[in-house]
């Protein structure tokens, strides 16, 4: 089974008699829903809705949780918890030391390797459970796959992350589908941003989605603009060869296809479809809707 070390990640741990109550005020995720051993993606907000550090969060025994997240930002996540911490009993700290891995294809009753033993492990709730994709915090792991092979899965599958497929601070969680990935919690109560994304979601105003690009050949490097008709319509983050995702206007999409319109990236045509397990549709009809 593949197994990469994502050098780009690293990990917060939050402890203390109030992690849960301070994490729960200010996260995107609702940690009631968050079982032992699985890891949910996340994030904390700007007080406008957008997306200032996106993660995946996992418990890490009794009052204490992991944030898995992008390694060149960690710092200023940590200056931004330790911001909203106030008077909480809570520590906040670096794991450097506990590496970021990430398995998957696991045959039934298998396992990764006798020397990850040791290390600590969570399903990655955003690929489907039939998938076995786990992340593994630890060291001395035997890698096999490299990061083509991880990036390649997640194109397959819809999962996009902050510095491959949008920048940090320029999105809102439903543009990168964290309300479909249980990434947002709509029953719980109030946290930074929660006003702007409970109205996006409340009034159907999303308007920007992740969509699975594919083409017959190599998407090009050095352009993001997805256009049709003379338009900018998306523009693309990751690409592995002849396939990416991108965030789409999905309304500009709809008028596209019911236009005839090709859709290109440099001149390339492409086509688009909606992750499998995505529960958004396309417009019936043109929204006319501005920009969110």
């Amino acid at each position: 089974m593949p197994t990469v070390q994502l050098s780009d990640r690293t990990l917060l741990r939050i402890e203390g008699p109030d992690a849960e109550h301070f994490l729960q005020n200010i996260l995107t995720t609702d940690l009631d829903a968050l079982g032992t051993g699985e890891a949910k993606p996340g994030a904390l907000l700007s007080p406008q809705g957008k997306i200032l550090f996106d993660f995946l969060i996992a418990r890490d025994g009794d009052n204490a949780f992991l944030l898995d997240c992008r390694r060149e930002l960690a710092d200023d996540f940590l200056r931004r918890l330790m911001l909203y911490r106030l008077r909480a009993k809570a520590d906040i700290s670096k794991q450097d030391q506990l590496l970021v891995h990430a398995f998957w294809d696991i045959d039934s009753g298998g396992s990764q390797n006798d020397s990850s033993s040791g290390s600590l492990r969570y399903r990655d709730t955003r690929f489907p459970a039939s998938l076995g994709v786990t992340r593994l915090y630890g060291d001395g792991v035997a890698t096999d796959a490299d990061q083509d092979a991880w990036s390649r899965l997640k194109i397959q599958h819809g999962v996009a992350e902050s510095g491959s497929d949008y920048e940090a601070g320029d999105a809102f969680p439903h543009d990168v589908l964290l309300d479909q990935s249980d990434g947002v919690g709509f029953r719980k109560g109030c946290y930074v941003g929660q006003e702007v994304v409970s109205r996006m979601q409340h009034r159907g105003t999303a308007r920007r989605r992740v969509m699975i690009v594919t083409s017959e050949q190599d998407l090009p490097r050095g352009t993001s603009e997805v256009r049709a008709n003379e338009k900018t319509i998306g523009a693309l983050g990751s690409a592995n060869g002849a396939d990416g995702l991108a965030i789409m206007r999905i309304d500009k999409v709809r008028d596209a296809i019911d236009g005839g319109h090709a859709i290109t990236i440099g001149g390339v045509p492409v086509t688009l479809s909606i992750p499998s397990w995505a529960r958004y549709t396309l417009p019936q009809t043109d929204a006319g809707a501005d920009d969110a």
